[in-house]
């Protein structure tokens, strides 16, 4: 019971509990539901406190606005129109400057108008001038004709009368006339060709003799005789029996080592050297000289000696012909060039050593091209390879010019001194001045004085055949060849060949004499005419 009881009192106060926060959260909601209409209105009236005021700055704003516009546009307003004022008077003061340029292009167009017309009327004034003019040229020219036609008419006339008078006809007096006017044309171009000719040798005799006498003064050579044996000294005739040898042993071994033939007969304490190559006449001489000097001499001990003479001989032509390229001042020879000229030391011609010919040639050419003014350098050139040929002209067939220029072909020179080497004979024609530079000097080397010596037979062969070449044209009646076959005089028959006609035949003698003699230097063909009168008082 008391269980009940208990469970009844838990029951009520849950109940009551259970009312208690009914109520409480029903007050709660009316509360909430109050202070959110009490929060509106408060919040509305608030909004349109602040409404009111907005619109009362929006209306002053809007007041304000409306001010500043209307200034703003007054103010525009003026700005517009002094702006409009401004382009106005702009535009007044364009138009009268246009104005004023219009009017002084009219007044320039109005003198122009009036320039054209006097000048339009000038030119009427000249046309009609010509036209004057040209009517009275016409009636000239019809007068002239009439009286042109009146002189043919007279000179046909006096024509007829002087044939009838001469007894010739037109063309046949024409035709005698201009072979008497030819005759003497030809008679006086022949003096003033002789004349000028006269004096264009003169000079250029004199100024070749001026350069040539420079080149000579500065420029000497020595001399060597030309020869085709050598005599070696012993030192007593039993070593002529040791050079022949057991059988001729020792003789054949020197022979055929050397290729030079050795001579040894009744000439006391010599023995002599014969062959045509000098260098290897040379060579045999050196190793025979050696041989003698060392007392040892047998097969091998010759062939051991040769071949070091020979190897000796080798370096002194390269030095030889570093000492000729050195004097006369040219470099970049080939290495064979320089050979070949050393081997000209040990070769001679006419008597003349060709090395120190060569040498004296590049000096002269050089020196004449210096006075000149042309290239000394390629004159120096030409002038010491133009007898390169004569090096080798032992061992090849042809001469010493078509050799020396092949081997200038072959390493390499220019065409120029290719051509000066060619032509310093006469054998081409010469392309530079440079190559008649080198003939000349080979020719003044050749030529000097003690240069060079021949054989009396060909002097006299020479002069011989010198006056025979003369002595062949017509109306020649003596000739003389003087100065050591350097002129000849000619003296012709007066009653043949008269004055002008001298000149002319000393010409075709020249060019005979070069055609067909062969000498060194010049000759000069001295023509004489002489008329004697002549008559015996009894």
């Amino acid at each position: 019971m008391n269980y009940l009881a208990l469970s009844s009192l838990f029951l009520v106060a849950d109940g009551a509990i259970l009312g208690l926060s009914i109520g409480i959260a029903a007050a709660a909601v009316v509360c909430a539901v109050a202070g959110f209409f009490i929060g509106s209105f408060i919040r509305k009236r608030s909004t349109d406190k602040r409404l009111g005021e907005v619109e009362k700055r929006t209306a002053k704003m809007i007041d304000d606005a409306t001010l500043e516009c209307k200034a703003l546009k007054k103010e525009a307003l003026l700005e517009a129109k002094e702006q409009g004022l401004q382009l106005r008077n702009e535009l007044e003061k364009e138009n009268r400057e246009k104005k004023a340029e219009l009017q002084k292009q009219e007044q320039r167009l109005v003198q122009k108008e009036d320039i054209l017309d006097k000048k339009e009327e000038s030119l009427l004034k000249q046309t009609n001038a010509l036209e004057q003019q040209k009517r009275e040229l016409v009636n000239r020219e019809n007068e002239i004709k009439k009286t042109q036609e009146k002189v043919n008419h007279q000179h046909q006339l006096m024509v007829e009368e002087l044939e009838k008078v001469a007894q010739l006809t037109k063309d046949e007096a024409k035709k005698l006339l201009s072979e008497e006017i030819l005759d003497e044309a030809r008679h006086d171009v022949a003096l003033q060709v002789r004349n000028i000719e006269q004096t264009a040798k003169d000079e250029a005799t004199n100024e070749a003799k001026k350069i040539i006498s420079l080149a000579i003064q500065r420029c000497a050579a020595d001399h060597a005789s030309e020869i085709t044996v050598s005599v070696v000294p012993l030192p007593s005739d039993d070593m002529k029996a040791r050079l022949i040898g057991r059988e001729g042993r020792n003789i054949r071994a020197i022979e055929n080592a050397t290729g030079i033939e050795l001579i040894i007969d009744d000439t006391p304490e010599v023995v002599i050297l014969s062959g045509f190559d000098p260098v290897r006449r040379e060579i045999a001489r050196l190793a025979l000289e050696k041989l003698i000097s060392d007392g040892r001499i047998h097969p091998a001990r010759i062939e051991e000696t040769v071949e070091k003479v020979k190897k000796e001989m080798d370096v002194e032509i390269k030095q030889a012909g570093e000492s000729a390229m050195f004097e006369v001042g040219i470099f970049g020879l080939h290495p064979e060039l320089i050979k070949l000229l050393g081997r000209l030391k040990y070769r001679t011609s006419y008597g003349q050593n060709v090395y120190k010919h060569s040498i004296e040639v590049a000096q002269l050419a050089g020196l004449m091209a210096q006075e000149l003014g042309l290239d000394v350098n390629l004159a120096k050139r030409a002038g010491l390879l133009h007898d390169i040929g004569k090096a080798v002209d032992h061992e090849q067939e042809g001469t010493h010019i078509q050799l020396g220029a092949d081997l200038a072909k072959k390493y390499r020179e220019s065409n120029n001194v290719i051509n000066a080497i060619a032509a310093h004979h006469g054998d081409v024609e010469p392309k530079t001045v440079e190559a008649v530079l080198v003939a000349a000097a080979d020719a003044i080397s050749g030529a000097r004085p003690g240069a060079r010596r021949e054989t009396g037979t060909n002097y006299v062969k020479r002069l011989e055949k010198l006056e025979e070449i003369a002595g062949g044209f017509n109306g020649v009646d003596k000739c003389y060849a003087i100065q050591a076959g350097r002129e000849v005089r000619v003296i012709v028959k007066p009653d043949q060949i008269d004055d002008a006609q001298t000149m002319f035949l000393a010409k075709d003698i020249a060019k005979k004499i070069e055609s067909e003699l062969e000498y060194p230097g010049q000759i000069k063909v001295n023509v004489i005419r002489e008329f004697r009168a002549s008559e015996f008082a009894k």
